[in-house]
């Protein structure tokens, strides 16, 4: 049926990335339906991995199209959905912006991140070889992003950047994963003080404390 088709199916665990969709889900102000995937044997069942043969989450099903990789999914959902005003026009100036931190967000950014949380950062003499360069480079290219973000990372209007970047940033100074720097604090305390993000983590945690 058609309304089955149109419908939105977000595969999370409270306790994972799926938080960034999450939020965004809640900005963009439409309809999902959320599918719980316990970590082993859920993420890694027959079913799941038809959806997602890395057996992780998030992951959406949107129209028949499977999406994974929380930055993906998070672009997919600001050009799916226009009227919610998430990601600028194809001739927007402000696209080209937008586009370079999300993924410099998913790319440099997560990758200095868990190196330096498992103990696998690149020695100085191999930097080259890796695209996030160093950590310091990383998180100090990082922080110009947060200063830009005047309230948001382009200008007074927010955007899917804002959620996927500021989610890295607020991940951080929760966990300690990036240092608390003044430009990195104010942006997340002004992206916490937003409706969808306050929906959203109550929605998560609200799981957790049902699995708990």
């Amino acid at each position: 049926m058609a309304g089955d088709r149109d419908e939105l199916v977000f595969h999370t665990n409270p306790q994972s990335r799926g938080r960034i969709v999450r939020w965004m889900l809640e900005e963009i102000g439409q309809p999902y339906r959320t599918a719980v995937q316990a970590y082993g044997a859920g993420m890694k069942s027959p079913e799941y991995l038809a959806i997602n043969p890395m057996g992780k989450v998030p992951a959406i099903v949107h129209r028949g199209v499977v999406v994974t990789e929380a930055a993906a999914i998070c672009a997919y959902l600001a050009d799916a959905f226009p009227e919610a005003g998430l990601a600028p026009a194809q001739d927007d100036p402000l696209r080209g912006s937008y586009f370079r931190w999300l993924f410099f967000a998913a790319g440099p950014v997560e990758a200095a991140v868990s190196a330096k949380a498992l103990g696998l950062l690149a020695p100085p003499e191999r930097a080259g070889m890796v695209g996030y360069g160093s950590f310091e480079q990383t998180v100090d290219t990082l922080e110009i992003a947060a200063q830009s973000a005047s309230p948001w990372l382009l200008g007074d209007r927010f955007s899917a950047a804002d959620v996927y970047v500021g989610s890295q940033v607020d991940f951080g100074l929760t966990f300690g994963s990036i240092p608390e720097r003044p430009a990195f604090t104010a942006w997340a305390g002004r992206l916490r003080e937003r409706e969808a993000y306050r929906r959203a983590q109550a929605l998560d945690n609200a799981l957790v404390a049902q699995e708990s």
